[in-house]
C-alpha cells in the first residue's frame, strides 16, 4: 500500500471506511432504484418498486442520522439510540392493552427507567446497567401497578409493561453498550466499530431478506405471523449478510471464521427477533407499529432485529474478547 493511502487510512480508520462503504451502496442502490423505476411495466411491479424506493430513501436518511451520532462520538450514540428506545416503546404501549390506572407506571417506564439505563450505558457502570430493568424495574413497575388497586386483567398489563421495557429499552441498550467495553488486546478498532458493524449486519440481513423474497422467496416460514417472511428470502439474506460480515472482518477483533459464526448469530436471533414482534402485530390486528419511517413502517419495524442480537452480540464479546 502507498504512504499516502496508509495515511488516508490511519485518518479514517476502521468506523469510516465502514460508512463510506455504505454510502457507497446507498449510491448503487439509488441508482438501480432510479432504473427499475424506469423499466417497471406491470402495476405489481411498480409497486414493488416504489416500496423499495422508499425503503432506500428512508435508509439515506437513516444514514444521515447515524453519521451525525458517530461524528459526535459516544454521546451522540448513546443519546440516537435513547431516543429509538423512547420512539419504540411509545409505538408498543400504544398498541397493546394497558389502563389509565397504568399510567404512573409507564410515566417511570418512560422518563425514569429509560433515561437511567442509557445514563448507565454513558457512565460506562456495567454492574447496575445489566440489573436496572430486569430487577430493579420488575419490582418497581408491578409495585406501582399493585399500588394503584386495579386488578382487572393486572398479568395482562404488568406482562404487557415489563415486555415492552425489556424489548424496547433494555435489549436495545446493549447496542450503545458496545461503547462501555474495554479495550480489546490487538484490535485497533473501538466499541463504535462494533457498534456499527452490528447493525451494520443486521440491517442487511433484513434488507436482503426482503430482496431474496422478492426474487425466490415461494414458501413462508410462519404464513399465520407473518406472511412476507419466506424460506427462500431467509436463506438468501442471511448467506448475503454472513458473507459481507464475513469479508469485513477485518474491522472487527475476530478471525474469518469467528466473524462467519458472529454473523450466523446476529442474522438468526434478528430474525427471530423480527419474526416475535411480527406475532405481536398480528395479535393487536395491525401490520406496522408505527408510520414514522417511510418504507419501513414504525422506528420499532426497523430496530426489532436488534431486540434479540443486540444483547448476545453484547455479551459475546464481553465474555470472549473483553479481559
Amino acid at each position: 500500500m502507498d504512504i499516502s493511502l496508509k495515511g488516508m487510512w490511519l485518518q479514517i480508520g476502521p468506523l469510516g471506511a465502514l460508512f463510506l462503504g455504505v454510502l457507497a451502496l446507498l449510491f448503487i442502490a439509488s441508482f438501480i432504484g432510479a432504473v427499475l423505476e424506469r423499466t417497471a411495466k406491470s402495476d405489481s411491479a411498480k409497486a414493488t418498486v416504489a416500496n423499495l424506493n422508499a425503503r432506500i430513501k428512508a435508509w439515506w436518511i437513516m444514514a444521515a442520522v447515524f453519521g451525525v451520532a458517530m461524528v459526535t462520538g459516544g454521546v451522540g450514540s448513546v443519546v440516537m439510540f435513547f431516543l429509538l428506545s423512547f420512539l419504540a416503546m411509545r409505538e408498543f404501549m400504544t398498541l397493546t392493552p394497558t389502563a389509565r390506572s397504568d399510567h404512573a407506571a409507564l410515566f417511570w417506564a418512560f422518563f425514569l427507567l429509560a433515561p437511567i439505563q442509557y445514563l448507565l450505558v454513558w457512565a460506562k457502570w456495567y454492574g447496575l446497567f445489566s440489573v436496572l430493568v430486569p430487577v430493579y424495574g420488575f419490582v418497581a413497575i408491578t409495585s406501582r401497578m399493585a399500588l394503584s388497586g386495579d386488578t382487572e386483567r393486572f398479568l395482562e398489563r404488568t406482562a404487557t409493561v415489563q415486555w415492552g421495557v425489556m424489548a424496547c429499552v433494555y435489549c436495545v441498550s446493549h447496542a450503545p453498550a458496545l461503547l462501555m467495553l474495554g479495550p480489546i488486546p490487538g484490535y485497533s478498532g473501538n466499541g463504535a466499530t462494533l457498534l456499527f458493524y452490528l447493525v451494520l449486519v443486521a440491517q442487511l440481513s433484513d434488507v436482503m431478506q426482503y430482496v431474496w423474497g422478492k426474487l425466490a422467496g415461494k414458501r413462508p416460514i410462519a404464513p399465520t405471523v407473518s406472511p412476507s417472511k419466506t424460506w427462500g428470502g431467509f436463506v438468501g439474506g442471511t448467506l448475503t449478510a454472513i458473507a459481507v460480515g464475513t469479508a469485513l472482518y477485518w474491522a472487527t477483533p475476530f478471525t474469518p471464521v469467528v466473524a462467519a459464526a458472529m454473523c450466523l448469530a446476529i442474522t438468526m436471533l434478528g430474525f427471530m427477533g423480527g419474526l416475535v414482534m411480527s406475532a405481536i402485530k398480528r395479535d393487536r390486528g395491525v401490520k406496522d407499529y408505527g408510520t414514522m419511517i417511510q418504507g419501513h413502517g414504525g422506528v420499532l419495524d426497523r430496530i426489532d432485529s436488534l431486540i434479540f442480537a443486540a444483547p448476545v452480540f453484547f455479551h459475546l464479546i464481553r465474555f470472549f474478547y473483553v479481559p
